[in-house]
């Protein structure tokens, strides 16, 4: 189980009032928020949480296997040295670190997806050879079936229309023929899914068959899903010092709305992706009071580790 509060976790045609929209089935909004201890955000969970997690993106799993015997601080040590640290806070990547790890956690805790690519790990390692989505993952439906997940992650001082535009931009160049070819080739080749007890053998094999590079991406994109997180800067959540009702309202209000904005961009932008239709999308929001203090923190507590 997460330990966020969930505001909303819906299909999206049950969200919008937009009834001009399509096609918007397979699409799911969910919403998260952290809670409020004596007055403020708390930091600290949001804190603990990325660092609970940060092993699963940052370290390969014979890594995380080998390390754990060592202790915890061995496996936390690892995990910051691989992180791509900025020190520049004109950096616009800076921190997007956080965010990566986050969905990674939310994708582990919420969905129970396997970690198949710890991509931190790989872009540290392999430099170019892993850039493309920011997380990799691949759900057991069942014994016999699986979906695969190649999700977005953003960390934005704000959620705005233009700044909705630049992830759609991406989420359609994840697409592409080319990129899903990639994606799917890098699980085949990099990652450790020989090594995940949850996968049988059985499985194992029709997962390295259906992602093959013989195979037409046409079979793919019916089991392929696409979660977006937005993790941001939120003034509604900064102006709030406890947990009540009014703000949980006005945050679901806000998503809402945001969330239909970011899916009707989406489908005007997207749409004449082939077999759009059958690709599933999740927009994930978690709103932050201060994008600078989080990030802050980050780097000096991956520095200390470091050290």
């Amino acid at each position: 189980m997460i330990n966020f509060e969930i505001l909303i976790d819906d299909a999206f045609s049950v969200i919008t009032a937009d009834s001009s929209l399509t096609p918007i089935e397979n699409k799911r909004v969910f919403s998260l928020i952290n809670s409020f201890e004596d007055g403020f955000w708390h930091h600290s969970k949001f804190n603990k949480f990325i660092w609970n997690n940060i092993k699963e993106t940052a370290l390969s799993y014979r890594e995380r296997q080998s390390l754990a015997l060592e202790g915890e601080d061995s496996l936390l040590t690892e995990a910051a040295i691989n992180l791509r640290l900025s020190e520049s806070e004109n950096d616009i990547g800076r921190g997007s670190e956080i965010s990566e790890i986050l969905l990674y956690g939310i994708m582990k805790k919420y969905y129970n997806a396997l970690p198949i690519i710890p991509k931190i790990f790989y872009k540290q390692n392999t430099q170019d050879n892993a850039k493309g989505a920011d997380s990799v993952h691949i759900v057991i439906e069942n014994e016999n079936e699986f979906s695969l997940w190649f999700g977005e992650s953003k960390f934005y001082n704000s959620i705005e229309n233009a700044r909705l535009d630049v992830i759609i931009d991406s989420v359609k160049d994840s697409l592409t023929l080319r990129k899903i070819k990639k994606e799917n080739k890098l699980i085949t080749n990099l990652s450790d899914i020989n090594d995940f007890e949850e996968i049988s053998t059985e499985l194992r094999a029709k997962i390295v068959e259906t992602l093959s590079q013989e195979q037409s991406i046409d079979t793919i994109k019916p089991i392929l899903n696409i979660p977006i997180l937005l993790l941001y800067e939120c003034s509604i959540t900064n102006g709030a010092t406890h947990l009540t009702e009014e703000y949980k309202t006005q945050i679901i209000s806000h998503h809402k709305e945001r969330a239909t904005e970011y899916f009707k961009r989406q489908i005007n932008m997207c749409n004449n992706v082939d077999l759009y239709s059958e690709i599933k999308f999740h927009i994930i929001l978690f709103p932050v009071p201060e994008k600078k203090p989080i990030v802050d923190k980050f780097i000096e507590k991956a520095q200390v580790y470091r050290s």
